[in-house]
């Protein structure tokens, strides 16, 4: 009974702090922007070190309480964005089947991490995609109830006012350059803060020795084939233009951002032993903070290691590490 009481303590507690970070955005303040996005933190580390019905209770009392305070949008956009990413990708992580036996102790064969990052895209291009709906239920009217809600949000006013930008540039072009990029771009930011939070859940349950699964090698995780089959018909559909098109864009900048992931994983796995390693890596990572686009060459690389075998090659050319 104390057990039952105790996890239920962490679930509401959970749910509270993921609801209060989610609700932040209110304040309109800049503060709000990543507090909102660490919203699934603590779901995520309910679910990582009390198990996934804690993680699925802290996220429907969190939903409960914002619908309760701001009604219902606020209810499914907590729901859709924070507590099932949250309690999806915690139940995932430590998902494990036991194998070996015949006499010898049972190991866990744990969810490899490779899927944990496609399933981290695939529900951030889900969050993205079900929210195209409120603007448009087409091509043309989502980019043009896209395209006023940002005229509002840039004035501060529904008015129809002219705008301006520093340097005297078209304000109108500014808008429609906007109003291509935030689906895609939408769609990658929620991929990276997926995996980050995950991960900084992950860290935190280890540090708290509650992580009953041993932390894995990032450097090892892989993509199934299918999955570049499944990336390369998603750039396909880019160009068929209407909803189809921006859809298409979705997933593809999700499954993107995975594929970059998995090209850091690559990166930091070919380039053990070399001596230029810390300045290779540190650099790479430097590079792409500072221009994000250079992270395209790191989903090229991780293509070309789930086309490839990439790191097989380099580590049978390497050839078995040397006895000391």
């Amino acid at each position: 009974m104390m057990m039952m009481m105790n996890l239920a303590i962490v679930a509401i507690g959970a749910g509270a702090a993921a609801a209060l970070l989610f609700a932040s955005v209110t304040s309109g303040t800049l503060l709000s922007i990543p507090l909102f996005y660490l919203a699934p933190l603590p779901i995520m580390i309910a679910g990582l070190g009390w198990g996934h019905w804690v993680a699925l209770t802290a996220a429907l009392s969190g939903a409960l309480t914002l619908g309760i305070l701001f009604g219902t949008v606020f209810l499914f956009a907590f729901l859709a964005g924070a507590g099932v990413p949250g309690w999806w990708l915690g139940y995932l992580a430590m998902l494990a089947r036991p194998v070996g036996g015949n006499g010898h102790p049972p190991t866990f064969e744990w969810y490899p991490t490779g899927r944990l990052v496609i399933w981290a895209a695939i529900l951030a291009a889900l969050v993205v995609v079900v929210a195209i709906p409120n603007l448009g239920t087409d091509g043309e009217s989502f980019r043009v109830g896209l395209h006023d809600a940002l005229v509002r949000m840039l004035r501060g006013q529904a008015e129809v006012t002219p705008l301006t930008l520093p340097g005297g540039g078209d304000p109108e072009r500014f808008i429609n350059f906007l109003v291509s990029v935030i689906p895609a771009t939408a769609a990658v930011l929620a991929t990276f803060t997926n995996l980050l939070n995950l991960w900084l859940a992950g860290r935190v349950v280890k540090f708290s020795g509650r992580l009953m699964r041993p932390w894995p090698d990032l450097s090892a995780m892989r993509f199934p084939p299918l999955l570049t089959v499944a990336l390369a018909i998603a750039i396909a559909l880019n160009f068929a233009g209407g909803l189809v098109g921006i859809v298409a864009g979705v997933v593809s900048a999700s499954l993107l951002m995975a594929y970059g992931v998995l090209g850091f994983a690559v990166l930091h796995a070919i380039t053990q032993g070399m001596n230029a390693r810390p300045f290779l890596l540190g650099g790479t990572y430097l590079a792409v903070l500072l221009i994000g686009w250079l992270v395209l060459a790191l989903c090229v690389l991780g293509v070309l290691d789930t086309a490839i075998d990439l790191r097989g090659r380099v580590a049978r050319k390497r050839g078995p590490p040397a006895l000391s």
